[in-house]
């Protein structure tokens, strides 16, 4: 039970550091906005992750493979919601390219406050990248002879290892000097930010 405990950590560790949405997103949050906003959306992704964990220890592959539909559905507004991320993103690298062009500019402004926890959890459901992982991958290691308190350990370990993760990156994405840079390639930032997320949610619409 200890072995299976140490693959799951490690196979979800793997998971966690392959850049995607959920790190782009928390990334950029922690150096436009404040360590406070970022940590927000750290609780929205944790949650996301704790929701994705929950049904696949209740056989979200067993749900996919009876109810194509509902996958289908998930890929969709997925991917949408992954577009309009990209979208704000690519209008605030225009909107601070306007800013720096025009003679008597100001500095740039960081981003108001905004509902960073709603967007963290948003962000990691409409993940395609959660989905194929909980779906098949960390699905394969839940056998049906795991008992009902070892499932509830492994969803602990998913839920505390996800949240240390995306704190970690917080903290070094709020560095003063991260922030500083940022300020000074904002606009570049968020263009690639933007066209990253739109990117990922044309590949999800595109791959259904």
């Amino acid at each position: 039970m200890l072995m299976l405990f140490i693959t799951v950590a490690a196979v979800h560790f793997v998971a966690l550091m392959s850049p995607g949405p959920d790190f782009f997103f928390i990334s950029q949050t922690a150096a436009s906005r404040s360590r406070k906003e970022a940590m927000f959306g750290t609780l929205g992704i944790t949650l996301g992750v704790a929701v994705w964990a929950g049904v696949a220890l209740m056989g979200l592959h067993l749900i996919l493979q009876k109810m194509a539909w509902l996958h289908q559905v998930i890929m969709i507004g997925g991917g949408l919601y992954l577009l309009w991320m990209g979208f704000q993103l690519l209008r605030s690298a225009r909107n601070q390219h306007r800013q720096s062009a025009a003679p008597a500019a100001e500095p740039v402004v960081l981003q108001k406050r905004d509902h960073s926890f709603i967007k963290g959890l948003l962000t990691n459901l409409s993940n395609p990248k959660a989905v194929v992982y909980f779906g098949s991958v960390f699905s394969l290691f839940v056998g049906d002879d795991v008992s009902a308190g070892a499932r509830w350990g492994l969803f602990l370990l998913i839920v505390v290892e996800t949240f240390i993760w995306f704190s970690l990156v917080v903290s070094l994405f709020a560095l003063p000097k991260m922030r500083q840079g940022y300020q000074r390639l904002a606009k570049w930032i968020d263009g690639v930010a933007g066209a990253l997320f739109a990117g990922f949610g044309i590949h999800l619409l595109l791959s259904r």
